[in-house]
């Protein structure tokens, strides 16, 4: 084969163009180039990420990212959460730290500073708690609470779940807005407006009393019976706050499909199986998660309205966890005293929780947290 039969290199096309003028075969080839670069970056930064999240040892996959991919690709998320957290750590755990006093003879009056005070008031060890537990009206107490609990357990908690269903199957927009905003009004009333509204009409000057009473009939006071005392509080709390509970149901029912309604219709079921097998398993997790809050919430049954009704059926019917902690232990200045019966208040109430997540768990539900 002679020279002239040679075909041209890459350098004699590129001598053919002119100097310094790449050819277009060798534009391509830096453009295909470059992409292949950029390909293989984004390849190998795959393969890291893929490497972060296998088990050492092994060449499977576990699903676990590294902290500092993680870090990488939440960080945004991080910075808007970091006000909400720093309220938190200041009003909410910050505060855990005064419980010490629990085991001191404590003395607010030791130094101008109540956390110097704190360091120089004496240790007494459990003695406080000996003292919590001895105390027959601390048990009376508990005794109370525990029976406004369940009987605010058993009455409160399905009245929300029964006002969601009522509301959500009412068909006309502007009737449900109305049946709303009605039921949540009373939730923006004081304890005082709501238990001067039922004295004016359960009292024994009230609407009702003064009614009887012009029918020859007297002795009607509803709000001095120590017996209907129990049953009052709960009627109360329903009045006041039944309306708001409602919106954690309507949310969880807005998310069902319509769907699910329309083909079980067209299957044959009626409104109740309709409501049976498609709205009360969708509010089945929602209900849990309640559930468990409501227990763990078990010895906090209403400071302000029981303290507010107190002088009217006496300590005997009124008397509460929260309500012993203020009259036997902050309005005496007995600090030590009072923080231990709120330790052993906050600690029965942790373990309550676990307890009832632990029954969801069982149930098949999440609860607060998984397993």
């Amino acid at each position: 084969m002679s020279h002239n039969t040679v075909p041209r290199s890459r350098a004699g096309a590129r001598t053919r163009n002119g100097p310094g003028t790449a050819a277009p075969e060798d534009a391509g080839a830096d453009a295909h180039g470059a992409a292949g670069t950029d390909r293989l970056s984004r390849i190998s930064w795959f393969a890291r990420f893929a490497r972060s999240g296998r088990r050492a040892g092994s060449g499977r996959p576990t699903g676990r990212i590294s902290p500092r991919v993680r870090l990488r690709r939440d960080r945004t998320l991080l910075l808007m959460t970091l006000p909400a957290v720093l309220l938190v750590l200041l009003f909410n755990y910050v505060p855990v730290l005064g419980n010490v006093v629990a085991f001191q003879d404590y003395d607010p009056y030791l130094s101008d500073n109540g956390f110097v005070a704190m360091l120089q008031s004496p240790w007494v060890g459990f003695e406080q708690f000996d003292r919590v537990l001895a105390d027959p009206e601390f048990w009376h107490a508990l005794r109370n609470t525990l029976v406004l609990f369940l009987l605010q357990l058993v009455l409160f908690f399905p009245v929300p779940i029964l006002l969601a269903l009522l509301i959500n199957s009412v068909l006309r927009p502007r009737v449900r807005a109305v049946a709303q905003a009605i039921m949540y009004l009373p939730h923006f009333f004081s304890w005082v407006l709501v238990v001067t509204v039922f004295q004016q009409i359960f009292g024994g000057a009230g609407v009702i009393a003064q009614t009887l009473a012009d029918h020859g009939y007297s002795g009607f006071d509803v709000m001095t019976d120590p017996e209907f005392f129990k049953y009052l509080v709960t009627v109360q709390g329903i009045w006041k706050d039944a309306g708001w509970g409602i919106i954690v149901f309507l949310a969880a029912l807005s998310s069902v499909s319509d769907d699910l309604y329309e083909a079980a219709a067209m299957d044959g079921a009626g409104r109740g199986r309709r409501m049976w097998h498609i709205t009360l398993p969708a509010l089945r997790p929602v209900i849990a998660l309640l559930l468990v809050l409501r227990v763990g919430d078990a010895l906090t049954v209403g400071f302000e309205q029981l303290l507010l009704q107190r002088q009217a059926v006496g300590p005997e019917a009124s008397e509460v966890l929260d309500t012993y902690v203020w009259w036997n232990g902050i309005r005496n200045q007995d600090f030590g005293y009072a923080a231990a019966a709120g330790l052993i208040k906050g600690i029965v109430g942790l373990t309550l929780v676990l307890l009832a997540n632990k029954v969801a768990h069982l149930m098949g539900e999440q609860g607060v947290y998984k397993k």
